[in-house]
């Protein structure tokens, strides 16, 4: 078994797409090491060329987005002379759309990054929920999508960001030991608020990581075990008290916090049908 392999990721995009398909795939190969290549905006014959240079230097598995069919024939023909595998990473997809819809596919290159109303409409929620990080609440709450709650060292931010990019407009808010909630978030709203929290435990680390970087004031409450399972129980109870839903994001990545919270919030929006 190699210890390491090259994998070349060719686009006439960004490769985004890519990128993500690669990251899925490589994480199931933990024992193997792959070195990547990205090879953005190939869409010319110029451009493909020097790529296959590189790829001839440092032979690997082929993953390309290429629409341009000429293109896309000259990179199978030239990986096959090298003998190495080559590897169309959308085609089983649009073949499953063509069959099942009984239409040919209209390639668009880097078509998911025209700027439509759906890509304004992101980076006016990216622009809010920078805007009303760390308490900062808009004057009128039902001008945000989701409100996210919780203590110190619970993946506020970061989840209120990656929401953000997903087009929802985000705010989060700090629930600090001593302080009262803010007023305004005590009051009904059309936002979906919803709480995080995470065990005692991984938070106190996460928080003595924090430390070694920023000095704290307090450094005994801020990460004492006991100290910490007293603020989520004031979580709990908030929460609680209002009928928010509680995530726990102990064993949760950025991404899957955020697809619990839009299940949530979605499944909040969606009507209830009489039986």
């Amino acid at each position: 078994m190699p210890r390491s392999f090259h994998l070349h990721m060719i686009s006439d995009a960004t490769g985004e797409t890519l990128i993500t398909i690669a990251k899925a795939v490589r994480v199931q190969y933990a024992q193997v090491r792959a070195i990547e290549h990205l090879h953005p905006l190939v869409r010319s014959q110029r451009e493909l060329e020097r790529v296959l240079k590189d790829v001839e230097a440092a032979p690997g598995i082929v993953l390309y987005t290429i629409f341009n069919r000429a293109l896309a024939d000259h990179l199978e023909a030239e990986c096959k002379r090298m003998n190495i595998p080559c590897v169309a990473a959308l085609k089983p997809i649009l073949q499953v759309f063509e069959s099942y819809l009984g239409t040919k596919s209209t390639p668009t290159v880097g078509g998911q990054h025209v700027l439509d109303a759906d890509y304004f409409r992101r980076i006016e929620a990216l622009n809010f929920t920078m805007m009303h990080d760390d308490g900062h609440l808009p004057q009128n709450l039902n001008d945000a999508d989701i409100i996210v709650v919780g203590i110190s060292r619970t993946s506020k931010t970061p989840t209120a960001i990656y929401l953000a990019n997903r087009g929802f407009k985000t705010a989060n808010v700090p629930l600090v030991p001593g302080l009262l909630v803010p007023p305004e978030l005590e009051l009904p709203t059309k936002a979906f608020v919803v709480g995080l929290v995470a065990s005692p435990e991984r938070i106190s680390q996460v928080r003595q990581n924090r430390v070694i970087e920023q000095a704290h004031n307090h450094l005994d409450e801020y990460v004492d075990r006991e100290a910490i399972a007293a603020e989520i129980a004031q979580t709990r109870q908030l929460c609680a008290r209002h009928g928010w839903p509680i995530i726990d994001v102990t064993r949760r990545s950025i991404e899957e916090t955020a697809a619990a919270i839009l299940r949530l919030y979605h499944d909040r929006e969606a009507p209830v049908l009489e039986a």
